[in-house]
């Protein structure tokens, strides 16, 4: 439509100035994006938090799990192009005189652009964070500490505001989003968190609730595929046109497909609610050593460290069905090696070391 060019060709002029005016910080700029990928969570964010605090770690990965979900259906209803190929293919520019937008080795992503997986996956994880931390402070009562808490809310939700501006930013400077695509993420993101903060009974879900959520999930995404797929839409459009329009065809990745991330956000849930109700986790976390700071600090250091072995692990991609399979299992062994792996290890240390002192 008209009004949508418009959008998009105001969307590539501010893409042009920022690609001009802050090639400076396109070191910053990369890293932000890192910072909002949302397989961050999985590998950082989750793994600190749920030592810290299992309601909060736990509700993390609900909320990423569910707000990728639904950033897929959106993706596949709003049909959003991505600015380094659309400025390829639209007609508005008079003689063929498209606008030159210069591309990056994490440009390249092959699903729909709208809303922003980066911005939505940061915003809702990043909302869990803060007002984690703000319900510590809340229960202050004395004036001086109610003090504190003001002072405390308005430092977190500026650094959440922050890194939301900086993810976002970044996500246009690379030419991966047009603005209103991650301004959209941002807002999606904070209402999936949002409804998560009035959702208690996630934290005493069974192991068949998540294998029950997880097919619901698949089936949904798969049947509403289908069903669009035989009347004659293509919901996979996207992937020819960013194959077709990146600088380097090495940039582009079976990691970004619309799939790759179903895939891998419900296997990180099924290993999480495999991890939470297995005897290792009931043993070792909710057992007399999983109170001491001690053993949070060994068990976060060992989470950290052990899931970063896991990036290490290539998953051949020469077959597609095969490697949805294997980041699968991957996926689910990540949260299951946070949540009932390493805790029972360091258990099991520390109770042999406490024999032996004794």
């Amino acid at each position: 439509s008209i009004k949508m060019d418009l959008l998009h060709s105001n969307g590539v002029l501010i893409i042009q100035h920022l690609q001009r005016d802050y090639r400076a910080y396109q070191d910053f700029l990369n890293f932000m994006s890192h910072v909002g990928d949302p397989r961050n969570i999985f590998s950082i964010y989750f793994p600190l938090w749920f030592q810290l605090n299992q309601v909060v770690g736990t509700k993390m990965i609900w909320v990423a799990v569910i707000g990728d979900w639904f950033n897929l259906i959106f993706k596949w209803i709003l049909f959003g192009h991505r600015p380094y190929w659309w400025v390829q293919e639209t007609m508005i520019y008079p003689n063929q005189s498209s606008p030159c937008l210069e591309q990056f080795p994490i440009t390249c992503e092959t699903g729909p652009g709208s809303p922003s997986g980066h911005a939505m996956g940061s915003s809702c994880v990043w909302y869990v964070m803060v007002t984690a931390a703000l319900s510590y402070t809340v229960r202050w009562k004395d004036k001086s500490a109610v003090t504190l808490h003001r002072l405390t809310w308005s430092f977190l939700w500026s650094i959440f505001w922050i890194i939301q501006i900086s993810v976002c930013i970044s996500r246009v400077f690379i030419a991966t989003h047009f603005p209103h695509q991650v301004i959209l993420g941002v807002f999606a993101g904070i209402l999936v968190a949002e409804a998560f903060e009035h959702t208690p009974a996630i934290q005493t879900a069974s192991l068949r609730m998540y294998i029950k959520t997880n097919l619901f999930l698949f089936i949904f995404a798969l049947g509403f595929y289908l069903v669009l797929k035989l009347l004659d839409i293509d919901l996979l459009w996207s992937v020819p046109k960013a194959k077709k329009w990146c600088a380097n065809p090495d940039w582009i990745n079976i990691d970004t497909t619309p799939f790759a991330g179903l895939v891998r956000n419900l296997g990180a849930l099924f290993g999480l609610g495999l991890g939470i109700n297995s005897e290792m986790f009931i043993t070792s976390c909710k057992g007399k050593n999983s109170c001491k700071i001690s053993f949070r600090i060994l068990c976060i250091a060992a989470s950290l460290a052990t899931l970063q072995l896991y990036n290490f692990v290539k998953i051949p991609t020469h077959t597609e069905y095969l490697f949805y399979i294997l980041s699968f299992c991957k996926s689910a062994a990540m949260p299951l090696t946070v949540v009932a792996l390493v805790p029972y290890c360091v258990h099991s240390l520390m109770r042999t070391t406490e024999k032996k002192l004794n």
